[in-house]
């Protein structure tokens, strides 16, 4: 008996979390002979909340997942700015191949790229100040490192999970939990133990709301650690919060006053991209749980658009093969493949084509970036493109 319910690599490859339709579809085309060769478009007719633009992320999972299929799949690079009704992914391959992946491909992109798209949005709410993502304990421990992965590509500045962070390749960041001052009881002891024990390399951020109000513990932290505190933390529950933009100003003014210029501010518990606008001007950097880990996923489809060569597609869906170009300035242009695009038909700039051979023949063949260099695409991309949260 299984301890938990969570499915193994090879019942994903396998295509046993698939709905059980798609094994009918296939059982039947076979039993009939039925070999019709076909391409799919996964796009999406709206995003979460009403967003205008999203960030595709899930990539390399799909890549994997559709590895050795007889198929091939065009996709836009993994972290690309993508808009409703845009096809992020195209699959072309005979449907009894790929069918039943449907299920699992869909779901890999919708939750990675909801996660990555509200990271991005609160990294920009943040006005590019540092944000963590310290979600995972949201949601279910298998999933994990998809979670810090996608945070952290989305634009996080690190996660908190040591086996996400690990498979990326990177450091888990974190500072102290109030568990550790309640069960050392004193929170200046809790301070120096930490300093003592923990490698010197971590940053000395102390948390400054368990016992007494904010700013004195801020100032005990700043005359215990002087120079080595890098930070102090606040992650004040909103049912003692009062206003919370004050609290934070009488903290640092206290901490200039007495010369603790050197030391950030850092916010964390239950902050979102609203609150964040708030208190960005008062703040260093911010710790975000939910509202990134717990995003709601982007609704992609898999739609067949083509059937052995002739354009078809169910109602309100576009038939036929298409491209997505965009331009220098970041004009998105949907064409049917035949429309070869150079220039920007809005501004006249150079355009380039975003759905790219990802698998050719069962045959991975575009590069897969590492998750920072995807993170600094990400990032490019909003600043270049000057993205809006409105």
């Amino acid at each position: 008996m299984k301890s938990f319910y969570i499915a193994h690599e090879d019942d994903i490859k396998a295509g046993k979390t698939t709905d059980v339709y798609f094994i009918r579809t296939k059982k039947i085309l076979e039993a009939k002979g039925i070999h019709k060769k076909v391409l799919a478009d996964v796009s999406t007719t709206s995003l979460p909340k009403s967003w205008k633009w999203g960030v595709l992320a899930g990539v390399e999972e799909v890549a994997k997942l559709l590895e050795g299929l007889p198929v091939n799949v065009y996709s836009m690079p993994e972290g690309t700015i993508f808009h409703p009704y845009e096809p992020v992914m195209q699959i072309e391959g005979y449907y009894e191949e790929f069918g039943i992946y449907e299920t699992a491909l869909l779901g890999m992109l919708s939750q990675a790229s909801g996660i990555a798209t509200a990271a991005l949005r609160v990294k920009i709410a943040a006005k590019f100040k540092p944000v963590y993502s310290f979600g995972i304990r949201h949601m279910h421990p298998a999933i994990a490192p998809m979670i810090d992965r996608s945070a952290f590509i989305g634009g996080c500045d690190g996660v908190s999970g040591v086996l996400g962070a690990e498979m990326m390749g990177e450091k888990p960041v974190g500072t102290m939990p109030h568990a550790l001052i309640l069960t050392v009881g004193d929170q200046v002891k809790a301070w120096k133990y930490f300093d003592e024990v923990v490698e010197p390399e971590v940053p000395r951020t102390a948390l400054i709301d368990t016992f007494c109000d904010e700013k004195f513990e801020a100032l005990m932290a700043a005359e215990t650690l002087g120079e080595k505190l890098f930070a102090v933390r606040l992650d004040t529950p909103s049912s003692r919060r009062g206003n919370f933009k004050r609290i934070i100003e009488e903290v640092r003014w206290e901490l200039d006053l007495r010369g603790y210029t050197h030391v950030k501010i850092f916010l964390s518990g239950g902050l979102d991209e609203e609150s964040i606008k708030e208190l960005v001007d008062v703040a260093d950097a911010f710790g975000v749980g939910g509202s990134i880990a717990s995003a709601k996923p982007v609704d992609f489809s898999l739609d067949i658009v083509e059937i052995e060569g002739k354009p078809i597609t169910k109602r309100g869906k576009l038939s036929g093969r298409k491209q997505v170009y965009r331009c220098e300035k970041g004009h998105y242009h949907r064409v049917p493949v035949e429309k070869k695009l150079e220039r920007c038909p809005v501004c006249g700039a150079k355009v380039e084509p975003l759905l790219k051979p990802l698998i050719e023949n069962g045959e991975i063949v575009a590069e897969l970036p590492k998750a920072r260099e995807i993170r600094e695409y990400v990032l490019e991309q909003a600043r270049k493109f000057n993205l809006s949260l409105e």
